[in-house]
């Protein structure tokens, strides 16, 4: 009765998205290569595209931003056609991607909204020709199959030097690789009309194999159910078909369906937990869906959909992204000339939107590999653990990473201390026993007056004791805000923003007088906006500077706002002149330009003292100080080995610090060495990092990644770098590097990346903890960048030690960062110390040059008609909002009884009145039923 039994998807129905779902600004030409085009993680989709070159790929997401728009955006991965593509069953963010210039890439992307990066995470390089396939393994972690002209390859990323195997030679071109879904089998399929099955641990020579291909015409394979196996190709008459194999009898087919004669290649995708089999020919417009049974019939046709336009590849996305409470089984992405579509395969079902119909919905494979690459090579058959579709079954999101715990495990061993470098105590108050001597004083001058006006506080209790020390000591600024300002203070309608710098650029800059803003238009064109006329840009285009190259980094001139220098994708450095009152004309010609680097730049950074001083970085491997005003490159410090992620001055002006991909932290003291004076162990991610000074010097603060990619904070005593770092904090998990701000009048450092939505704020103590939480800042949409103003730019009567430019898709909005105070109408002295006139030169770049050394002046930001608060008149404790014991404590027992007995006689009401019901009236006994 087996083959009378109803399937629960043979009423499946395909829905293609409505137009305004599709994804545009797709160009998507015809390849000739063996890949499907096109895939898609949970999160991301990328595809081959015809602009920029066939080394191109084009990047969008699966779902539409916070806008209902997606953005594409192109990575330039290879020097020749990209012919394949896989993302990471375990990583929704990582792509490899094989091409005919005979490497193996592998990419970790990012929003592609963001900056994509610039190099592979890794580069394989077979040595076997052009390579047209590459899938990754389905359930051990770090292994890929990659198809070379004629020969399947294993690869272990974690060993770079040789692949695991090569498996036997085809007899001619390798045309699809798939791995059956218990990972234990590779089976291939090949210009020579051979089927074969190999079992990479045992042998190099297949386990299966048969002349089973009627043509040899470009044929796909696909891992069935069990031991079946799906082939698409061309009969003996050029029809195409699909058939369904037996691994164990490949000499003939259990099944096969004719598609008709196009010339087309099918590209089949199956869903191993429905059975569901989509087949979409190249050029066509019709996408069929067969149901694969293991009893007759084994291919059952479910629909046939007609899409508006032709298909130039196809994707599946992952079942985790699917919108199950509408009943939806797949999804697939259709690539055509111009767009991608998804098209929605629902069962119809009553209730569906309301409940989840686990029927449909078998547990699926999850996203944890079930082993390394090492142990499936060992003999391993470990398959990865299924999840629950259910969204009531779903894993409640995992905590944030504790960034306080290694300061927690050192809390009870601290002592009283006084930290000069902040500025305030950190010592215990005197009813703290030992073991509570991490808390923070409550002293008039730590919390400006808050305690005033209140009763002094009962000594705690021990729970209250332990939840302090459990939490350690608090900044003074734990509750720091940030709050975006008025409208009138936003520059908007910004169109054409360049959102695709470089990594090692912070995007976007700003001085007290304008901000400079890199626009995607040929050229190099660099916008430069006036602060003094806030409000809606015309429509109208702008007069820019033209860089005519790429722009790489650019910066203003700390001692000049009117001097901008920007790095080119030449490895030359133009220094532009703007004109008082801002642009009123195009810029063209350039005051000076700076040229030695042999290859592109990677970052520039001017002198914090010396007016007229550069420095740069670039692929070269060098980093190059130049003397702006004489036009001369008068340093060359090397020892870099790799890409250099970022590079700061110290405060004196005397040492640079930089911090490269090669996992070296390295400080130079210009003037002395072209080697580095010292040199110490980085963060062990090498997607990117930032380096500040911090502390008045003494210290260096790293961001960067970890080697799981998480984002976080190293901090290293800058005379002892070879120990590595002395404390770091983990942030959380993002693609894009933290870039910090220090502020040194308060030690508080304020991160965020390109395409983040919240600002973390840290104080930076040089007594553990050293990373001491605040309050972070949460934008409502992800932001390009955050450039910070002088300090002269902070409000001191409403307590802003911060303010900082947002850029947005089309806005630049001022953002003040607040130290929440109740005595607003005095001086806050303890928060602002006198400040450094950052803006004035110290000395020149000659003299810096000869030997000198110079410091800033300071100056304090205390207006004249404003009090300091440690002068603010001590108030009178008042006595209010004692607690009810107090009271009771007051009053005899005879008292107290007949206070509790009053009150509830008026809760209750008069004992003597009647209840309502007493005046109802009952029934005869006789009319109660028996």
């Amino acid at each position: 009765m087996n083959r009378f039994k109803t399937s629960k998807f043979k009423n499946t129905t395909p829905k293609i998205a409505k137009k305004d779902g599709w994804i545009n600004n797709v160009r998507a030409g015809s390849f000739s290569c063996q890949g499907n085009h096109i895939k898609a993680s949970s999160k991301l989709v990328a595809f081959n595209t015809e602009q920029a070159g066939g080394g191109m790929l084009g990047l969008s997401s699966v779902k539409p931003g916070s806008d209902g728009q997606w953005t594409v955006t192109q990575i330039s991965c290879h020097s020749d056609l990209v012919t394949d593509m896989d993302f990471s069953p375990f990583d929704e963010s990582l792509l490899a991607t094989c091409s005919g210039d005979e490497t193996v890439k592998l990419w970790r992307l990012c929003d592609p909204e963001l900056q994509q990066p610039s190099s592979p995470e890794l580069t394989l390089r077979p040595g076997h020709g052009r390579l047209e396939l590459v899938a990754f393994h389905p359930t051990s972690s770090g292994l890929l199959a990659v198809g070379a002209t004629k020969s399947p390859l294993l690869w272990d990323t974690s060993r770079q030097d040789a692949p695991l195997a090569v498996l036997e030679q085809h007899g001619d071109q390798l045309q699809s690789l798939s791995w059956k879904q218990d990972g234990s089998l590779l089976a291939s399929s090949c210009k020579d009309k051979m089927l074969r099955v190999f079992d990479p641990r045992a042998q190099l020579t297949p386990v299966q194999s048969a002349k089973s291909l009627q043509n040899n015409k470009d044929s796909r394979i696909l891992w069935a159910k069990d031991d079946f196996l799906i082939t698409t190709g061309f009969d003996s008459m050029r029809g195409r078909e699909v058939r369904l194999w037996d691994m164990k009898k490949l000499n003939s087919s259990l099944s096969t369906v004719s598609l008709g004669t196009s010339s087309g290649t099918l590209i089949p995708l199956f869903d191993d937990d429905t059975g569901l089999l989509l087949l979409a020919g190249m050029g066509d417009t019709a996408i069929d869906c067969f149901e694969v049974s293991s009893s007759e019939p084994l291919l059952s046709q479910v629909s046939h959909c007609l899409a508006d336009t032709s298909t130039r590849g196809v994707a599946m996305v992952p079942k985790l992204a699917l919108d199950v409470m509408s009943c939806e089984v797949m999804r697939v992405l259709q690539l055509t000339d111009s767009c991608i579509v998804p098209i929605s395969y629902q069962v119809p079902r009553k209730g569906s939107g309301q409940e989840f119909h686990d029927d449909l919905y078998p547990d699926t494979v999850g996203t944890t590999p079930a082993m390394s690459a090492d142990e499936w090579w060992q003999g391993g058959n470990k398959q990865v653990e299924k999840v629950s579709l259910n969204p009531n079954k779903q894993p409640k999101p995992k905590a944030a990473p504790a960034k306080e715990m290694p300061a927690k495990k050192e809390l009870a061993s601290k002592g009283s201390k006084e930290d000069p470098a902040r500025g305030c105590s950190t010592s215990s108050s005197p009813l703290s026993t030992p073991s509570s001597s991490a808390a923070p004083s409550r002293s008039p001058s730590s919390t400006s007056g808050l305690s005033s006006g209140f009763l002094p506080s009962p000594s705690p209790s021990q729970s209250a004791k332990a939840i302090q020390n459990l939490l350690g000591p608090t900044s003074k600024f734990r509750h720091i805000q940030g709050a975006v300002m008025h409208r009138d203070t936003h520059i908007t309608n910004l169109r054409g923003l360049n959102l695709t710098t470089p990594g090692e650029s912070d995007g976007f800059c700003a001085n007290s007088q304008r901000v400079a803003v890199p626009l995607a238009i040929s050229g190099g064109q660099i916008a430069i906006l006036e602060r003094s006329q806030p409000g809606r840009l015309p429509d109208t285009s702008m007069p820019t500077i033209q860089n005519s190259v790429n722009v790489v980094d650019f910066s203003w001139d700390p001692f000049d706002t009117h001097q901008l220098a920007v790095a080119g994708d030449d490895a030359k450095i133009r220094v532009w002149q703007v004109p008082e009152g801002g642009l009123t004309e195009t810029l063209t010609e350039p005051e000076v330009i700076l040229q030695g680097h042999t290859e592109k730049i990677y970052s520039i950074k001017y002198h914090p003292l010396a007016s007229g001083l550069l420095v740069s970085s670039s692929y070269d491997l060098t980093v190059r100080l130049w003397d702006v005003d004489s036009g001369e490159e008068v340093k060359i410090l090397s020892g870099h080995q790799d890409q250099i992620f970022g590079m700061a001055w110290s405060p004196d002006g005397k040492l640079l610090a930089t911090v490269c991909k090669d996992g070296k932290v390295r400080i130079y003291d210009p003037r002395k060495s072209a080697e580095p004076v010292q040199e110490g162990p980085g963060p062990e991610g090498h997607r990117g990092a930032r380096v500040v000074w911090v502390c008045e010097g003494k210290y260096l603060l790293v961001s960067g990644f970890d080697s799981r990619s998480e984002r976080g904070l190293y901090l290293y005593a800058a005379d002892s770098l070879s120990t590595g770092a002395i404390d770091t904090a983990m942030v959380d998990v993002s693609p894009s590097t933290l870039i910090p701000f220090y502020d040194p009048d308060t030690s508080v450092v304020i991160l965020t990346g390109k395409g983040d939505t919240r600002v973390h704020i840290y104080e930076v103590v040089t007594e553990a903890p050293h990373f001491m939480p605040c309050s972070s800042f949460n934008s409502p949409e992800p932001h390009k960048g955050l450039a910070f103003l002088p300090k002269t730019e902070c409000s001191v009567r409403d307590v802003e030690i911060a303010v900082g430019l947002m850029l947005t898709k089309t806005t630049i909005e001022p953002v003040a960062f607040r130290v929440p105070r109740v005595k607003k109408e005095f001086f806050q002295d303890d928060v602002y110390t006198d400040t450094a006139v950052c803006w004035e030169p110290a000395l020149t770049a000659s003299a810096w040059l000869s030997g000198m050394n110079g410091h800033h002046k300071k100056i304090s930001l205390k207006p004249k008609d404003m009090t300091p608060v440690s002068e603010a008149p001590k108030e009178a404790p008042v006595r209010k909002y004692l607690p009810s014991s107090v009271y009771l404590e007051e009053k005899t027992d005879e008292q107290k009884k007949e206070e509790l007995l009053t009150a509830m006689v008026a809760k209750l009401g008069n004992m003597d009145d009647p209840l309502p019901q007493e005046s109802f009236e009952g029934v005869d006994e006789d009319e109660w039923d028996d």
